[in-house]
């Protein structure tokens, strides 16, 4: 009776006490409700707040870039006169070395005297389809003929037989592009204009860029001293290594492009890598140095529009990426200014013009310790160095077989330039 009668069975009871302490330490369902909410909410906040960082981040590195918006006025004044577009897909960029000792940091290199030249120019050909890119080196002193120039004082120049770099004191990258064309024939799509502290930054944020000398440098111009053998140069020794002229090799400025290919070329390697392109420790102070390093056209004066280009040539292997020097010789009316040499000259500009492979081949070394080594054209190519051959053609001729009715049953070979590039070592 007491079991059936209201009396609570005794292990009923004890299943209910174990229900309830099971229970003791779980939050009641609204609580977990509200526990969830400040989660999403805190998410929410996280995403906002890392979306915002990176829109104020891209926007800073946005607006760094200078646009050259006079120099893209001064082109459309001409555009009926520059070249056409014969390769759809390629591009043409035209980087330019400002030595102005005007702006932050330059003036150590120099009195300003309020006018600027190109130290060093580069016509940078990227076919269509993005699996090489050859860079082209203008020598400064290459006579040539300069169109008429809009000045910074709102005056014009005429047309004029001058040297190469005196069309950027006179007219800005407006005048420098428009003399390119002149020359080559080829459609200039972009520019960009960096300075002797833009240059200095962009090697900093990359840690430096490995080189290698057989001989001790020490050149009080440049503010460069050195040991021999590998190397890291940062920034100031950097800038000192490419603009060295007197201390180096035989002092000439053909041995100082030669110096900023190569330089250049590990410049591709260290930036091509996983270490920077993959390292966001060193990726955004690269991005930093170099929108707030460049003056551009309108065209590249932009994240996105910078963005594109890198992204078009990231991978493109470094024995691809090739460099070398506009076929010249000493100008025979001044041995210390240079002239184009033809027709070896006009065969480049045609293969750059139509999108055709350039080949290059690096000159062999002597082993030699004199400060002028012997350059020697390589076995089977046809082709020796510009200033070593004698005739300062730097290309093979690329004729047909002589015979007796003037023609060959085989194809003409493709022209060779000398030249190297961004795999091949600098201490050979």
């Amino acid at each position: 009776m007491k079991d059936g009668a209201g009396i609570p069975n005794g292990d009923s009871g004890a299943e209910a006490r174990a229900a309830a302490g099971a229970g003791a330490g779980t939050p009641p369902r609204g609580r977990r409700r509200r526990l969830l909410r400040w989660i999403g909410l805190v998410a929410v906040l996280l995403v906002l707040a890392g979306a915002a960082a990176g829109w104020w981040l891209y926007a800073k590195l946005d607006g760094n870039i200078t646009e050259d918006t006079s120099a893209a006025a001064e082109l459309r004044r001409y555009e009926r006169e520059r070249p056409s577009h014969f390769a759809s897909g390629a591009q043409n960029i035209l980087l330019i070395g400002s030595d102005s000792r005007s702006g932050s940091g330059n003036a150590g290199y120099g009195q300003d005297g309020g006018t600027q030249r190109s130290d060093t120019t580069i016509l940078l050909h990227l076919p269509a389809d993005r699996r090489s890119a050859t860079a082209v080196s203008i020598p400064r002193d290459l006579m040539t003929e300069v169109p008429e120039c809009l000045g910074a004082d709102g005056s014009r120049t005429g047309d004029r037989f001058a040297q190469f770099n005196w069309a950027f004191q006179w007219g800005g990258a407006a005048c420098t592009i428009r003399t390119v064309e002149k020359m080559t024939g080829i459609r200039v799509d972009h520019h960009m204009v960096v300075d002797f502290g833009g240059f200095k930054k962009m090697v900093e944020a990359v840690g430096g860029v490995e080189v290698c000398l057989r001989r001790p440098v020490d050149d009080v111009e440049a503010h460069l001293r050195l040991p021999a053998g590998r190397q890291v140069l940062h920034g100031e020794q950097a800038l000192g290594f490419v603009r060295a002229r007197y201390s180096l090799g035989n002092g000439s400025d053909t041995e100082r492009m030669e110096r900023q290919q190569q330089f250049l070329g590990s410049l591709w390697e260290k930036v091509s890598s996983n270490g920077v392109l993959l390292n966001p420790a060193r990726l955004y102070p690269l991005l930093d140095a170099a929108t707030s390093s460049v003056t551009t056209d309108p065209g590249l004066a932009s994240l996105r529009g910078l963005y594109e280009l890198v992204r078009g040539v990231r991978d493109i292997p470094a024995d691809q990426v090739k460099f070398l020097t506009v076929p010249r010789r000493p100008y025979a009316a001044d041995p210390n200014r240079d002239e184009l040499v033809e027709p070896d000259a006009a065969r480049l500009f045609e293969r750059l013009r139509a999108d055709r492979p350039v080949t290059v081949t690096t000159p062999t070394v002597s082993p030699s310790p004199d400060p002028e080594p012997a350059v020697t054209p390589r076995e089977g190519s046809g082709e020796g160095d510009a200033e070593a051959s004698g005739d300062g053609s730097g290309a093979g001729t690329g004729g047909p077989s002589p015979t007796g009715s003037g023609t060959s049953a085989t194809p003409t070979p493709a022209p060779t330039f000398t030249g190297t590039t961004a795999g091949t070592a600098d201490c050979r």
